[in-house]
């Protein structure tokens, strides 16, 4: 379940990236962004590289101006998948998505503390699978999925809360094909809303790890962008 696309185009981490601040909330080092006063809340949970990614920041900051505040917890404890580091499956063994649930209901949990009336959860290939298992159980108002990773029809007939699937044409993940199965699993359950997209000619990780230099590349993405801010505004409120 994971191979080379899972860590293409790495991104250059950097700490100090967005116009956020990192502290602790639920237990874990966590980027916020927002308006601290806001009622509304939304859960980044990020691909294998971790929450320093400059790309999923500057996407937080972006969400956060659509009024939200922003979390994007460090469930890799300091510990992402870098280049150079510990081959992928020898690090998910110490990183799997069981850990990373267990520890986000914390996190929602502080959210709540601070006055949080509706949280939306926006998951990315490894985390992804963590906000499907979030919408099984309405730890979450609204879930996002993009290019995830590790996700099954039976996940998706779980989910109790409004979704939203963004996938793209070139994954071995979710190919297509597993794609249209949530769909058809999604459509079937007609309680829940639910949003399902294939997005050309893009591969697993556009809409985190693109080239900002390719004008193509970001346009996808903030294709995506939009969709999920749709599916927030929608949803959570």
């Amino acid at each position: 379940m994971s191979g080379p696309q899972c860590c293409a185009n790495p991104p250059t981490l950097n700490p100090n990236s967005g116009a956020g601040h990192v502290k602790k909330l639920g237990g874990l080092s966590t980027y916020v962004t927002g308006s601290p006063d806001s009622k509304l809340a939304t859960l980044l949970i990020s691909d294998v590289f971790g929450y320093e990614a400059p790309n999923l920041r500057k996407l937080a900051d972006k969400v956060a101006a659509a009024g939200f505040y922003v979390a994007v917890p460090d469930f890799f404890h300091g510990d992402p998948n870098v280049d150079g580091g510990r081959p992928l499956q020898e690090w998910i063994k110490d990183h799997g998505v069981d850990k990373g649930f267990e520890e986000a209901k914390p996190v929602i949990q502080a959210l709540k503390r601070k006055g949080i009336t509706a949280t939306g959860a926006v998951g990315f290939c490894w985390g992804a699978k963590v906000v499907v298992q979030l919408a099984k159980h309405e730890f979450i108002q609204a879930a996002v999925l993009l290019h995830p990773s590790f996700v099954t029809v039976d996940d998706i007939k779980g989910v109790e809360v409004p979704i939203s699937v963004l996938g793209a044409e070139i994954d071995q993940f979710s190919p297509p094909a597993l794609v249209k199965e949530f769909e058809e699993a999604l459509t079937a359950k007609s309680e829940v809303d639910s949003f399902v997209k294939i997005f050309p000619k893009v591969a697993h990780g556009w809409s985190v790890r693109y080239n900002v230099e390719d004008q193509s590349a970001v346009k996808a993405a903030e294709e995506a962008h939009q969709n999920l801010l749709e599916w927030l505004a929608k949803h959570v409120k």
